[in-house]
């Protein structure tokens, strides 16, 4: 929406509101006042620890509780400073943050380079289980010089800056104290907003941090309800019962268009949806010719145009444009149910039971469509549908017990290759039930080289090497699909960070 149509829907919202109030019948945001507001998502999140689980739901939440260490320009995607006010790379391996002083956190404690230190040293230990170990697995270690941090690496790193603007800072002496268990149900971080109350599976309410310091955010008041239902999402935003709905779906997005006083915020994202297989423990999609069967079944445009209505746009591998690495030569993806009939039947698959794990996160419409493109091939489809923490702590078992083939949507916050390819097919790593030793060569240097062209090269390779095993299926770039009532201003980026400080609402 435009700003001349969105200024008319909000002088209608206005107007709309006060014969409301002249006849006596209050509208349902009446009860908020201008510093609050009310945000719909899909999930309760998984955690409150930020060292844990880093999905959408979750990180919305815990993002504004803490700081991050570095953040990025919403505008420009360019990496700005956070927490760090600066930063040196001494030698190839070497850097050194200088951290921005007076930052306390919400206890009145002071946060120093030794709490950023820990918050990765926390990450790195194998016994935390971290699920962004990945993410930062290139750091060799972290030590607190004064006010400074150092970060060693153990290879050169081209995306160190990237994943540090998702490395939130936690409290060192808190943590030890409480425990893993105690901090992720109360967390005390730095952020423009603190825990002000958690109902498990429904509700978390953030209240302003009167110790950031940063400049007073002009929402003071956040609540993050949890409502899984799409539809459930929709009424919400058209009651006026909340000021935000995320993770809408095309048809939801038409429904709300109708409303004048209601807009829809969208932008392309780094998030790339796509089909993952158990290349291990997955019966039939242990077989590579099954996994190509199943790329081939599957019509990419019918989901792109009938289902996404403008708010996908179509990929060849498994990332989107936005992330470095991304090779814009290799094929589309290629629809031919004919082939990959013949697949299967040289794989003496026709008629195999699959089990496809998802989450009331990814939009229904776009797993059954799926499911019926398998069938017409002769693929028998169990659709899993659990919660996302569910879904989660399932698809990262080591056991590999998950099923045959999983839909997600990815996006590592970082705009690079590495963020998506290594964490999801690297060998061992949580999210991965793929092995080729090849494969991890490539992105392990991928990783460890400096040069732009060379690392091009590499991902090349690496993506040459996915489109023949095919561990995945990158199905579409992603839009992220906003509802918003007119009280609210604000602009999504290709990150999909749900900053509040970045918020206003009237």
């Amino acid at each position: 929406m435009n700003r001349r149509r969105f200024r008319a829907a909000l002088l209608l919202a206005t107007a709309l509101a006060l014969g409301a109030a002249s006849c006596g019948i209050q509208p349902a945001s009446a009860g908020r006042g201008p510093g609050t507001i009310t945000i719909d998502t899909a999930n309760y999140p998984s955690t409150l620890d930020p060292g844990k689980q880093y999905d959408t739901d979750t990180y919305s939440v815990y993002r504004n509780i803490f700081d991050q260490l570095l953040r990025r320009n919403p505008k420009t995607n360019a990496v700005v400073p956070w927490l760090a006010t600066k930063w040196q790379q001494t030698d190839p391996r070497t850097w050194r943050f200088t951290m921005r002083p007076g930052v306390t956190f919400s206890d009145g404690s002071p946060l120093t380079a030794e709490d950023a230190a820990y918050s990765i040293s926390r990450i790195l230990d194998k016994k935390f289980a971290s699920q962004q170990y990945a993410n930062f697995s290139v750091i060799d270690k972290a030590t607190a010089d004064g006010g400074d941090l150092v970060v060693h690496t153990s290879v050169p790193s081209p995306t160190l800056l990237s994943y540090l603007t998702t490395l939130s800072v936690v409290p060192k002496a808190y943590v030890q104290r409480v425990g893993d268990k105690q901090f992720a149900v109360k967390p005390i971080g730095s952020g423009p907003y603190l825990l002000q109350s958690a109902t498990a599976g429904s509700e978390v309410v953030l209240a302003a941090n009167p110790k950031w310091w940063g400049p007073a955010p002009q929402i003071r008041t956040a609540v993050f309800r949890a409502v899984p239902n799409v539809a459930s999402r929709v009424a919400d935003l058209q009651s006026r019962k909340v000021d935000l709905a995320t993770t809408l779906t095309p048809d939801a997005a038409d429904q709300i268009r109708r409303d004048p006083t209601l807009a829809i915020l969208s932008t392309p994202t780094e998030r790339v949806a796509y089909l993952a297989y158990n290349t291990i423990k997955g019966g039939a999609t242990d077989d590579p010719r099954v996994r190509k069967a199943i790329a081939e079944a599957i019509d990419y445009d019918a989901l792109i145009k009938n289902l996404q209505r403008g708010y996908a746009k179509p990929i060849n591998s498994m990332a989107t444009p936005l992330a470095f690495g991304y090779d814009k030569a290799l094929p589309n993806n290629r629809h031919d149910p004919e082939d990959a009939k013949k697949l299967l039947q040289q794989a003496h698959a026709v008629g195999a039971k699959l089990v496809m794990a998802t989450s009331p996160s990814f939009d229904p419409q776009v797993v059954q469509a799926i499911q019926g493109d398998l069938a017409a091939v002769g693929l028998q489809v169990e659709i899993q549908n659990s919660d996302q923490a569910t879904y989660l702590k399932k698809v990262q078992d080591p056991s590999h017990e998950w099923g045959s083939i999983r839909f997600g949507k990815w996006s590592c916050s970082c705009l690079d290759s590495d963020g998506v390819i290594y964490p999801l097919f690297h060998t061992g790593e949580i999210w991965s039930s793929y092995s080729n030793p090849d494969f991890d060569k490539i992105v392990e240097q991928a990783r460890e080289t400096i040069d732009p062209a060379q690392r091009t090269k590499l991902y090349s390779q690496a993506f040459a090497l996915l489109n023949q095993d095919l561990p995945g299926i990158g199905l579409f770039q992603a839009y992220a699909v906003y509802g918003a009532n007119s009280r609210l201003q604000w602009t999504p980026d290709a990150s999909e960070s749900l900053f509040l400080d970045q918020m206003k609402v009237s």
